[in-house]
C-alpha cells in the first residue's frame, strides 16, 4: 500500500482546501449569472408527464421510522414492471422541485450545498408500464421524462457498464446520477467536488426509503466503468459525468 498516495487521498474527505480558497474570487463573487438548475433539453424532444405530485397511485403511506429501520440493499427482483405513478413518485423523492427560486436556485426534496444541484437524473428503463426501453431523463422543473434514445442490448450495456455487477439488467429500471460540476464549482470554487459526492449520498438514501412505499428495493452502486457508463449515457466525462447508480426493481413474495 502507498501511505504518500492514501494520504493524497484521504485529505478529499478533509474540508482542509477551504483554508487556500479566495472565495471573492469564484464566479458567483464576480457577479457571473448561475448556471442553469436543468441541462437544457432539445427543441422538439419527446416528452413523458409524470403523475402529479400527489397525485400518484399505488403509493403506500408507511412510516418513516419503518421505512428506515426496514431500508437494506436488494441485489435480487422480482419480473414485472414499475407503473408509471410509482415511477414518478420515486423521481419526486430523489430530485423533485418542492420551489423555483429563480433561474439559478431551486429548492428540492433533498438538500444540496448552497443550493447548487449539480446531479441529473437518467434512467435506463428495461420494465415500466407505458414506456419503451431506452434511456431518458428526468426534468425536474415540468416534472417530465425526456425520452433520449434507446439502445440494442440496454440491459446487457449497463451490466458490462457495472464491471459485470448482475443487478442493473434485472432490475425494472436503473437510476444513473451525473455530476455537472460547473453548477457547484460557480459557488464554491476548488471546495465544490466534496460536496457534490455529499449530495449524491442524500439522493441514494431517499431512493432507498422512497422504494419500500412501491414494494420495491435498490442498492446504490458506486463502482462502475467511467468511460463505459459515460459512452452508454453519450456524455462528454468531462462536464458532464457518471457518479452514482441505483437499480429499482420489485421485491418481496
Amino acid at each position: 500500500m502507498d501511505k504518500a498516495l492514501m494520504q493524497q487521498y484521504r485529505s478529499f474527505l478533509k474540508d482542509t482546501i477551504r483554508k487556500r480558497i479566495d472565495f471573492s474570487r469564484t464566479d458567483q463573487s464576480r457577479g457571473i449569472a448561475p448556471p442553469p438548475i436543468e441541462k437544457p433539453a432539445p427543441a422538439g424532444g419527446a416528452r413523458i408527464d409524470l403523475a402529479a405530485v400527489g397525485a400518484w397511485k399505488g403509493i403506500a403511506d408507511i412510516g418513516l421510522a419503518a421505512a428506515i429501520g426496514n431500508r437494506v440493499s436488494h441485489r435480487t427482483y422480482r419480473k414485472g414492471a414499475l407503473s408509471l405513478d410509482e415511477l414518478s413518485f420515486l423521481l419526486w423523492a430523489t430530485q423533485g422541485v418542492r420551489q423555483r427560486i429563480d433561474s439559478g436556485h431551486a429548492y428540492r426534496t433533498v438538500p444540496s450545498a448552497g443550493c447548487r444541484h449539480a446531479l441529473e437524473t437518467y434512467l435506463c428503463v428495461l420494465s415500466v408500464d407505458g414506456l419503451e426501453r431506452g434511456v431518458y431523463r428526468y426534468l425536474p422543473l415540468e416534472h417530465q421524462l425526456l425520452y433520449e434514445f434507446t439502445e440494442e442490448d440496454l440491459a446487457g450495456r449497463i451490466v458490462r457498464a457495472a464491471f459485470g455487477q448482475p443487478y442493473p439488467g434485472q432490475a425494472a429500471v436503473t437510476f444513473v446520477w451525473t455530476a455537472i460540476p460547473y453548477r457547484m464549482e460557480w459557488r464554491y470554487g476548488l471546495t465544490a467536488h466534496k460536496v457534490i459526492a455529499i449530495d449524491a449520498g442524500h439522493v441514494g438514501q431517499n431512493l432507498y426509503l422512497a422504494c419500500q412505499a412501491i414494494g420495491a428495493g435498490t442498492c446504490a452502486i458506486a463502482a462502475y466503468d467511467q468511460e463505459a457508463m459515460d459512452g452508454l449515457l453519450r456524455l462528454d466525462g468531462q462536464e458532464e459525468f457518471t457518479i452514482y447508480l441505483a437499480p429499482v426493481g420489485k421485491v418481496g413474495p
